[in-house]
């Protein structure tokens, strides 16, 4: 979840950024330094604390048993709070979060939130507001991911990016990218290949790029959506 308010209107409790951040900051006291490679949190494991990274990169990833890996992609982040989720619920930790480059972090245990919670109401709606936008934007993922075709996706994927809306980055490496749509990476050459030959995209050192945005926007099904 991100601390700051990304969009106007985005959290319904904006009036009071100043009691937010300070409470933060309160709880946000120790600090530690997470080495590029290092894991925040690791897929299956007991949460007992929040991280917040200020600023540096992550990864977010889901191993399944069958061997199958599923990258959310790479992370800038800005003020971006993790673990929240696991204090709400009580679950194991659904995914991988590793360090991209040497992270320096502010760390909340979970009884310091707990009691901030209890003599704080306003700062659970906060939390409500925040994650719910988190919700939608995973949800949104990942029904793209299970009911539209691999070329389709990475597309879709393409245009979020022309629309700076798209919250998480890709990978440079084929097979990461690949595993960011749930696929193989002959699979996911052979999508891109499709989108190549159509002329929507084409390949450059610094990755995939639309060629033609109309007909991107037509293959995607709607030519007048934001």
């Amino acid at each position: 979840m991100k601390h700051s308010p990304g969009n106007p209107g985005r959290f319904i409790w904006q009036q009071n950024d100043a009691f937010i951040e300070k409470t933060f900051r309160e709880l946000l006291s120790e600090t530690q330094l997470i080495h590029e490679g290092d894991y925040l949190f690791r897929q299956g494991q007991v949460v007992d604390r929040l991280i917040m990274v200020e600023t540096g990169r992550i990864s977010l990833s889901y191993s399944a048993e069958n061997g199958r890996c599923f990258q959310f992609g790479t992370m800038d982040c800005d003020e971006q709070l993790f673990g929240e989720m696991e204090f709400f619920t009580g679950y194991l930790c659904q995914l991988d979060i590793v360090a991209e480059e040497p992270l320096i972090v502010g760390v909340c245990s979970s009884e310091r939130l707990e009691a901030a919670l209890d003599q704080h109401p306003k700062l659970a709606l906060f939390f409500a507001s925040a994650i719910a936008v988190d919700y939608q934007d995973t949800l949104e993922i990942f029904l793209h991911r299970m009911l539209y075709p691999i070329a389709h996706n990475i597309a879709y994927d393409l245009y979020r990016q022309h629309q700076n809306k798209q919250p998480m980055d890709g990978f440079s490496k084929n097979y990461k990218e690949a595993e960011r749509f749930g696929t193989t990476d002959r699979v996911y050459r052979r999508a891109v290949k499709t989108l190549v030959d159509a002329g929507l995209v084409i390949r450059t050192k610094q990755g995939l790029e639309i060629k033609n945005l109309d007909e991107l926007r037509r293959f995607l099904g709607n030519d007048s959506f934001d």
